[in-house]
């Protein structure tokens, strides 16, 4: 096991640094600040402190990688990263950046270690901004299904509301689709820390982490459901402003609170059910 640092690990980590900052003020600057990457740098925290804490334990299993297969691919992200940053798409700027990173720090510790942080690895993928083109092509039948459900189960309540496509009308006021559910950019920042939730609940059981890993999604969708809803009804019961202005963020929060509640919710009934079902196995 080797100790200590050399000049190449140096060398290295300047490199990276080199690599990450520029693309990552542009992400700080243009995705971190809106709605939809808001959750960035709650995730870049967060995924740095597990990464330092779980490597601390593995550090043991630490080897150099293969020189030809890491400087090769750590090759193939540099010239990636170079052309997508003369086009201007930092997505995938920020992606060519993520998979060089890995690239050296497969040279630097080798794979057992990296097979082993699997989790902190993608976890911090999370930070960076996913191409607008896959977000919209994944959230748009998720979007029409949440504003149909939300109008049959008001319209079942006794509201005064219906659809037509993309926009959901209800009184005398009408909403877009893309508006009421805009809660659904958020849909990737609530699997993020939901998986974050559950790897720290369930590491170590396989058994617990793969079911409630499966759940999160489900959450994710509920959650955003319930914020359809309410703003349906504050744009109803109180005003279309009051729906777009401070209560539209509240909205956002609640989005996050519900979210959190049921995953709560979830664990409690699946430890129960996994308690009742060791007893009955004890027993029998």
């Amino acid at each position: 096991m080797r100790t200590g640092w050399r000049i190449a690990d140096l060398l290295l980590v300047i490199g990276g640094l080199l690599l990450v900052l520029p693309p990552m003020f542009d992400v700080a600057r243009f995705n971190w600040s809106t709605e939809q990457g808001g959750h960035g740098p709650i995730v870049l925290a967060t995924g740095l402190w597990l990464l330092h804490r779980e490597f601390q334990e593995v550090r043991a299993l630490q080897r150099r990688g293969n020189r030809l297969l890491g400087f090769s691919a750590l090759t193939l992200f540099l010239l990636a990263y170079v052309g997508t940053g003369i086009t201007g798409i930092l997505e995938l700027q920020v992606a060519m950046m993520y998979g060089a990173l890995i690239s050296a720090a497969y040279l630097v510790v080798g794979g057992s270690v990296l097979r082993t942080l699997w989790f902190p690895v993608i976890y911090l993928a999370f930070a960076l901004p996913p191409p607008d083109t896959v977000v919209a092509v994944i959230t748009q039948p998720v979007k029409i299904a949440i504003s149909n459900w939300a109008v049959t189960l008001l319209h079942a309540l006794g509201y005064p509301v219906g659809s037509s496509g993309v926009v959901i009308q209800i009184a005398q006021y009408e909403l877009l689709v893309a508006a009421a559910c805009s809660g659904l950019n958020s849909l990737i920042s609530l699997s993020a820390i939901g998986l974050f939730y559950v790897y720290l609940r369930h590491r170590n059981d396989a058994a617990a982490f793969v079911p409630m890993a499966i759940a999160v999604i489900p959450v994710a969708v509920l959650a955003n459901f319930i914020r359809v809803i309410v703003l349906i009804l504050i744009t109803y019961h109180v005003s279309e402003a009051a729906a777009q202005g401070f209560l539209h963020d509240f909205a956002g929060i609640l989005t996050f609170a519900a979210a959190l509640a049921t995953m709560l919710g979830l664990e409690g009934v699946y430890s129960r059910l996994r308690a009742r079902r060791n007893r009955t196995t004890q027993n029998g």
